[in-house]
């Protein structure tokens, strides 16, 4: 399990056993110690980069559990080909790169397999790493799920685009690499990801503004409280016939 501030236990070890590197350990200074007999600093490499390669395949797949599996066999391929890394690119581009490739493969065969588009998953959220009240929980959920809804609509190669350069910002030059695409493309597909977004958006808040500002049963609970503290009134002194 990672800390609090990203690494893993294995991660704060390796930083401890060599204060040199205890503010920097780089990609290329993990590579050489898993090159030289220490495989299980792969660990590292794998929580460092997680997230964007999780995104990377999950804008091609649009499915979670796909995404994920797609992560492992990338992480497999990657190291089975770490001595091939010259450093030509970053490390995070190389590995990018792969899982990219790795998700396109599976499309391809998927389409081979099943032409026909297969039922919608429902779509796993990501948990908020700030406190919220329960209003403001659901609301974040809503518009979170709008927006990957959104996302998850737009064709293929806008799809991709937009999540390495507007989710995980990568430069326009570094998805241009991951993407083997010039990166003028990258700047017009964006462009036109954007403009799509913003008609899918305004249209799904359209549907649902009339539910905005809605006054959940928490909040409904909190006011009567406090208006009954301020009065002096018990709450539970409500006539039963009326509860």
């Amino acid at each position: 399990m990672a800390d609090s501030n990203g690494r893993s236990p294995l991660e704060n070890d390796i930083q401890l056993s060599n204060s040199s590197e205890s503010l920097g350990l780089s990609d290329q200074a993990v590579i050489a110690r898993i090159v030289n007999g220490e495989p299980c600093c792969f660990e590292i490499l794998m929580r460092r980069h997680n997230r964007r390669v999780f995104r990377a395949t999950r804008a091609i797949l649009k499915r979670d559990d796909e995404a994920e599996d797609v992560m492992q066999e990338a992480y497999v391929r990657a190291y089975e080909h770490l001595g091939e890394f010259r450093g030509e690119a970053s490390f995070a581009t190389w590995l990018t790169r792969i899982a990219i490739h790795e998700a396109f493969a599976r499309k391809r065969r998927e389409r081979r397999f099943d032409p026909l588009d297969s039922a919608p998953h429902p779509q796993t959220l990501m948990p908020l790493e700030s406190p919220r009240n329960p209003e403001q929980a659901v609301n974040d959920q809503q518009l979170r799920a709008v927006l990957e809804r959104a996302i998850d609509s737009l064709p293929d190669d806008f799809r991709a685009v937009f999540v390495l350069r507007a989710v995980e910002q990568m430069s326009g030059a570094e998805t241009a690499q991951c993407l083997d695409i010039p990166e003028d493309t990258v700047k017009t597909r964006l462009h036109r990801a954007r403009l799509r977004l913003q008609e899918l958006i305004v249209h799904a808040l359209d549907a649902h503004s009339t539910r905005a500002f809605e006054f959940h049963l928490t909040r409904c609970d909190r006011v009567v409280k406090g208006v009954f503290q301020r009065l002096g009134v018990p709450s539970e002194t409500m006539p039963r016939e009326l509860s």
